[in-house]
């Protein structure tokens, strides 16, 4: 799984910013051992971030990884909500449009990557506008 990151607050527990580097980049290796290339990271807006851009062939695969490190309340694919899922529709469509790029004009899709505990699921398409 995903490599634990040396660094630690205070405390001496991971800060949230570091958990959730960690697992975006383990959602990226893995991707990526599944053919997909990777674009972009993190690529922020005034309405919220994607966390990977990929290419799956031709499609442009914006990606939300999601941590959850057990199911006790929904695991970590209920955590996309209809909010969220708003703001990455928004962050995208300004992505392509700085990309000359548009929803109608690129193939494209929203797949989330969810680990909960140790198992990992991967929902391709999974929504869109």
């Amino acid at each position: 799984m995903a490599q634990i990151p040396a660094r630690t607050d205070g405390a001496g527990k991971l800060s949230r910013k570091q958990t959730g580097d960690a697992w975006e980049q383990e959602a990226r290796h893995w991707l990526e051992r599944k053919g997909l290339r990777f674009i972009a990271a993190n690529v922020r807006s005034r309405g919220g971030e994607i966390d990977l851009i990929m290419k799956d062939g031709a499609v442009t695969v914006f990606v939300e990884v999601r941590y959850r490190s057990s199911a006790q309340y929904g695991g970590a694919t209920a955590s996309v909500t209809r909010s969220k899922q708003t703001k990455l529709l928004q962050t995208a469509r300004l992505w392509l449009a700085r990309h000359n790029g548009s929803f109608e004009t690129t193939d494209c899709r929203f797949d989330v990557i969810a680990f909960t505990g140790s198992q990992i699921e991967w929902l391709t398409n999974a929504f869109g506008e």
